[in-house]
């Protein structure tokens, strides 16, 4: 029987890979690494509760054995899922698709290439398949109820030791939709403006689908363009590129949105935008 396991790095991704779920049309189960259980229709959700991410180097060993018993195998498309799942069809001999946009079969899937000017299908001929997929082009499914097995243990080793983390800024700065609809869209109401989101936003569930700018969304020419907490990656830029006038906010100095900005500003979008608007209102 064709069984789809999908593995999720926290609970966003979990909620996310709904539509892809009933899009492949196979039943499913989630493998749930880190965070709480959510419902999100699948026959049953197995928890990690790892405390974090773990390398991938030191999760393959333990799906091996896991992800031989299900046809399908599918993850939120991200750098880590990639890396995962990548190392584990490789260790199996099974073929993999990246982020799918569109399920034609269960072995035939369509994805964005050339930086998103062209649309490939993409056949896997192994008998088992492994799949990132973009939640954004999949119809946004609520999902039900599901069965919480008990908790999966996992001892993952690894030779990889993380020394620290940093990040030059992010394109994702708002956590939740609440947050995002009363910052941005609040703003966006005392201007009188439309909204837009990265794909990053749009894929965590944050900003919805048809918000989406860049190169693998809308592509937009107006007067303003105010960049609030868009680090600026070239793909986010093919979208924007024709504004007559963009503004940047952004915590980091070192921001690439500023390369390309007529005005910036180094500040905290949380603190400038709910000070422009209280003028805006004055």
């Amino acid at each position: 029987m064709s069984k789809l396991l999908v593995i999720a790095f926290d609970s966003s991704d979990a909620l996310g890979s709904v539509g892809f779920a009933k899009a492949l049309g196979f039943p499913y189960d989630v493998l749930q690494l880190t965070g709480e259980s959510v419902d999100c229709g699948a026959d049953s959700i197995l928890l990690a509760n790892l405390q974090a991410s773990v390398p991938a180097d030191g999760l393959s060993g333990v799906l091996n054995t896991l992800t031989s018993s299900y046809s399908h195998v599918a993850a939120v498309s991200s750098m880590r899922s990639k890396d995962l799942l990548a190392r584990v069809a490789g260790a199996v001999g099974a073929g993999m698709v990246t982020d799918a946009i569109a399920v034609v079969s269960p072995t035939k899937y369509k994805r964005p290439i050339f930086a998103g000017s062209m649309i490939a299908t993409v056949e896997v001929s192994s008998p088992q398949v492994f799949v990132t997929f973009r939640p954004s082009n999949f119809e946004k499914l609520e999902g039900g109820p599901n069965r919480e097995l008990p908790s999966f243990g996992m001892a993952p080793t690894t030779v990889v030791t993380i020394v620290s983390e940093s990040s030059r800024g992010s394109g994702r700065p708002l956590k939740d939709a609440t947050t995002f609809e009363s910052v941005i869209g609040g703003f966006a109401d005392a201007l009188g403006a439309a909204v837009g989101a990265t794909r990053a936003a749009v894929d965590s569930g944050i900003a919805a689908n048809e918000l989406q700018v860049g190169q693998t969304g809308k592509v937009v020419a107006p007067d303003l363009y105010i960049a609030a907490g868009i680090s600026g990656s070239t793909q986010h830029m093919a979208g924007i590129k024709d504004s007559k006038l963009i503004v940047a906010i952004n915590t980091d100095v070192n921001a690439p949105i500023f390369d390309a900005a007529d005005l910036g500003l180094v500040g905290d979008l949380y603190t400038v935008l709910p000070e422009l608007q209280s003028l805006l209102k004055s």
